[in-house]
């Protein structure tokens, strides 16, 4: 199956897109913009959400004890390197935003590519930033409140403005975006090193009860093995985020270097600070304390920093603030790149003459996020596609053993022994497998709400042949869109060869937004930049 021409039929006809794009009116292009710091702060940001500060009992309770707890975040920190390995390979063999969805589509075909892609549009990125930007307001709310929960309306509005606000810088310009998320990053790691530190002098205090061996694997619970994995299963989680650095690939100054050196730095200090966090709340805490408390690192605020106790619940909304930038940041480039693809309207595939920002795909998650925010079933949604989510992942890396014998010629600036996809499938297996053992119906209910995308895709992506009136109707809305977020579409070669030189994105970008600016001197020449 073909996904080129055949695709982009689903929004216009392949003949208006190829002349739009021979017009000149995809001159534009991504920026390159975001250098080894800002790739980091990406990773980690995305990483380190709400969950080491609100619950990371999540492990320790399935753990059983204290010391089964932290080979377990040390053991889910090294399997999530290993996967993190495996998509640096991926990432500089296909040099394309999007992520995972690049890849499976690339490897698998379209129909797998358009699943991954559907699950993620449908599901998973809006319930998750609407989770977490319900947990910034909550955090915002909570002092206000003390004595009671915030209204839900309340939260959802600080919610909603939260949303907007950060729609509104990442349309402004990438580099905005990129500091604010640099900004929070290293605001968060800050108070996780604060934490760290509280933990080192508790220690040197002699408070290090549940850290000696003997009371360390003391269970307060029988060991099970069913709960043991579930332990594994639930620290693979808190290391969500891993991948997103992928999603922005072809805005990477330097890819082939910064990618995998953002990987490198950025994995092993996140489980440094996961483990090193947890150490911290065991010197004040038992596991006892730590599994009745809803919000851990208040707790430990509440017992170490005394009057300073207020600077958790802070670090905690500083936290969600900027994974909610960062999550924008990245799906909506996931977004862009299924749009390109033709696996979403053409629309979504088209950037700002000026600023060289994908404002339709960042509004539109925006939309799809806020429609989130008006409904009660978000949590639910998101346990019944977190397994999917998880499924992906271990396709993803089996593409990689399966790019290796399809294409062993093809160039591949990282090239990493085939032994660790190995090692990171069977961990995954025996987690898929376990998932599928204890929650059928969970994992089935997700599966069919990921199947909900077979349908969709051969009416909207495989079917060429659409009607006269549906491809005018489709062509106008675009033109419409264009209009309105004065964009256009973006420039056929400019992220591929970018992606192989370096900084010649900056410099064709720069020319390409002079000659684009005037957008507006001419109804013909706006009108043939809307061709798609």
């Amino acid at each position: 199956m073909t996904d080129g021409p055949r695709q982009r039929s689903s929004t216009g006809s392949s003949k208006d897109a190829q002349g739009e794009k021979e017009s000149g009116g995809g001159g534009v292009a991504l920026k390159k913009e975001i250098g080894l710091v800002s790739a980091c702060g990406i990773i980690v940001g995305n990483i380190i959400g709400s969950g080491i500060f609100v619950s990371p009992k999540g492990v320790m309770e399935n753990a059983s004890s204290v010391g089964v707890a932290l080979i377990v975040w040390i053991i889910t920190g090294v399997i999530t390197a290993i996967g993190a390995l495996c998509y640096a390979e991926l990432g500089v063999t296909i040099p394309k935003s999007g992520g995972d969805y690049s890849y499976v589509k690339d490897i698998f075909g379209g129909l797998a590519g358009f699943l991954r892609l559907w699950i993620a549009v449908l599901v998973i990125y809006p319930t998750n930033q609407a989770v977490i930007a319900l947990t910034f307001s909550n955090y915002v709310l909570q002092p206000l409140f003390p004595t009671c929960f915030p209204p839900e309306n309340g939260l959802r509005l600080l919610a909603a403005v939260c949303l907007l606000l950060l729609t509104w810088v990442n349309c402004s310009s990438v580099r905005w975006a990129t500091r604010v998320q640099d900004m929070f990053t290293a605001g968060k790691l800050l108070a996780l090193g604060l934490i760290i530190i509280m933990g080192i002098v508790q220690i040197c205090k002699g408070e290090y009860y549940w850290l000696e061996p003997a009371n360390a694997f003391e269970p307060f619970q029988d060991y099970d093995v069913g709960l043991i994995a579930l332990a594994f299963l639930q620290g693979s989680f808190a290391y969500g985020g891993w991948n997103f650095l992928n999603y922005v690939t072809e805005e990477l100054v330097d890819p082939y270097v910064n990618l995998p050196r953002a990987i490198f730095i950025s994995i092993p200090l996140v489980t440094f600070v996961y483990v090193f966090a947890n150490i911290a709340y065991v010197t004040a805490m038992s596991p006892q304390e730590l599994l009745a408390s809803n919000a851990v690192a208040v707790t430990f605020g509440e017992k170490l920093l005394g009057v300073m106790a207020w600077i958790m619940p802070i670090s905690v909304a500083l936290s969600t603030f900027g994974g909610v930038n960062g999550s924008l940041f990245t799906s909506s480039r996931l977004f862009f790149a299924g749009a390109r693809e033709g696996h979403l309207p053409s629309l979504l595939a088209m950037i700002h003459v000026k600023r060289c920002t994908p404002i339709p795909a960042l509004l539109f998650t925006c939309l799809s996020t806020l429609l989130m925010l008006c409904t009660s079933d978000m949590y639910t949604l998101i346990n019944y596609v977190g397994f999917i989510n998880y499924l992906f992942y271990g396709v993803t890396v089996a593409g990689q053993i399966v790019l290796r014998f399809k294409q062993p010629d093809m160039h591949r600036p990282i090239k990493i022994s085939l032994i660790w996809p190995i090692i990171y499938l069977l961990f995954w297996a025996f987690l898929l497998i376990f998932s599928l053992y204890s929650e059928p119906v969970v994992c089935g209910i997700g599966l069919a709400i990921m199947l909900t995308g077979v349908p969709v895709y051969f009416l909207g992506v495989y079917w060429d042949n659409k009607p006269q009136c549906f491809n005018a109707f489709v062509d106008k809305m675009t033109y419409l869109g264009q209009k309105f977020c004065v964009v256009v579409y973006p420039a056929v070669g400019g992220s591929s060869s970018d992606s192989s030189n370096g900084n010649g994105s900056r410099e064709e970008g720069e020319e390409m937004k002079e000659v684009m600016s005037p957008l507006s001197q001419t109804e013909e020449d706006t009108h043939k930049s809307a061709e798609c």
